[in-house]
């Protein structure tokens, strides 16, 4: 019996690779169907997977004349980018809340409100319903619709937003509808169009160029994340099913990166003869004011600096929590942040304040 022809054999490989260059060639030579551009490389790529789980379902399915040797490799793949999610700075990021608050639409100023301080889709956004606010213990929480990931979830509810929910349904919302859509222009749902127009005319006015809806997801999970807040915390504030849909936000703990970048620099510059610290002549009144600022703003593991014109949304959130208990003793801290609060016109964090001062002088009376 004579053996297996050489020659056959390689020219089985030089069909089967010729075959293989011709498949990656003719995928990325493809233009779009509606653009009528080449194809992306995340296009690209999910095509020739799909040719790939193709290929291995003939085969396991015992179709006629199947591949006899694998089409695709890992290395036809092409390289994905992976850019960081594009935030908004602080600044920024207040510059668009000013300019929200001060505009006389109350339906934009919500659309603005409602994506900012608790990082829902555009998609989710649409959804709420007249029922989304929940009252669990003390606290009130917003209940997120099932939607993208096909499960839903409960996001605490900042007491401002909570009066801002609560004068658009009583004063602004069209009543005897069929709908529960929550957001209602001339008596129909709004649209993703409505949200999309409603945040580019304020972020224009604000100065800050083109914002979209996910952005400000994007920011505050960035404002998170730099301010101590966990990834689980923050996976569950925006309902991802994995943790690894989170860490991408850890990429951008700018304040992280500083930090300890400053910390290594500062060690460096000792080795050439720079002075440790200033001398006590040096400090100037702005100076004393901005280390008497963040003395005021310390932190149990760390401190908080924000710019003193900035109303975080996460100033007092623990002292929102139902789990926060207090007593007696830190009243005098109670009252300089009840203080703190009248000073600076924040309202709805003076009235957190106000509610434990006059819990404690209850259970002290």
């Amino acid at each position: 019996m004579a053996g297996p022809d050489p020659s056959r054999g390689r020219h089985l490989c030089r069909a089967a690779t010729s075959a293989h260059r011709g498949l990656k060639a003719w995928v990325g030579a493809k233009h779009g169907r509606y653009t009528g551009k080449p194809l992306n490389r995340i296009s690209i790529k999910n095509r020739l997977i799909n040719l790939h789980c193709f290929f291995d379902r003939i085969t396991e399915w015992g179709y006629p004349n199947p591949p006899q040797r694998p089409l695709i490799f890992a290395g036809d793949l092409p390289i994905v980018d992976k850019p960081l999610p594009r935030f908004l700075d602080d600044a920024a990021a207040t510059k668009l809340m000013r300019t929200s608050r001060a505009d006389p639409d109350p339906l934009s100023r919500l659309i603005v409100e409602l994506l900012a301080r608790t990082g829902i889709r555009k998609g989710e956004l649409l959804a709420l319903t007249v029922d989304a606010v929940v009252q669990i213990g003390s606290a009130f929480w917003l209940r997120i619709p099932v939607g993208k990931l096909h499960n839903d979830r409960y996001i605490p509810l900042h007491p401002q937003l909570k009066e801002m929910l609560d004068d658009w349904i009583a004063n602004h919302r069209p009543t005897g509808l069929r709908s529960q859509r929550l957001l209602l222009e001339r008596n129909r749902p709004i649209t993703a169009l409505r949200v999309a127009t409603a945040l580019s005319r304020l972020s224009h006015e604000a100065g800050i160029g083109h914002v979209t809806a996910h952005q400000l997801r994007h920011t505050l999970a960035t404002q998170a994340i730099n301010r101590g807040m966990s990834i689980d915390a923050i996976a569950a504030l925006l309902g991802h099913n994995t943790l690894a849909m989170t860490m991408i936000y850890a990429r951008i703990a700018d304040k992280t990166v500083a930090e300890e970048y400053f910390n290594v620099t500062e060690k460096v510059e000792a080795l050439y003869g720079q002075p440790r610290q200033l001398p006590r002549d040096d400090e100037g009144s702005e100076m004393r004011k901005l280390r008497g600022e963040m003395h005021r703003r310390m932190l149990g593991n760390g401190h908080c600096a924000p710019p003193v014109e900035t109303d975080c949304h996460f100033e007092s959130i623990c002292e929102s929590c139902t789990f926060f208990v207090t007593t007696i003793e830190f009243r005098p801290t109670l009252q300089a942040q009840r203080d703190d609060a009248e000073n600076k016109g924040q309202i709805a964090r003076q009235k957190i304040f106000d509610g434990l001062l006059e819990r404690l002088d209850h259970e002290a009376s």
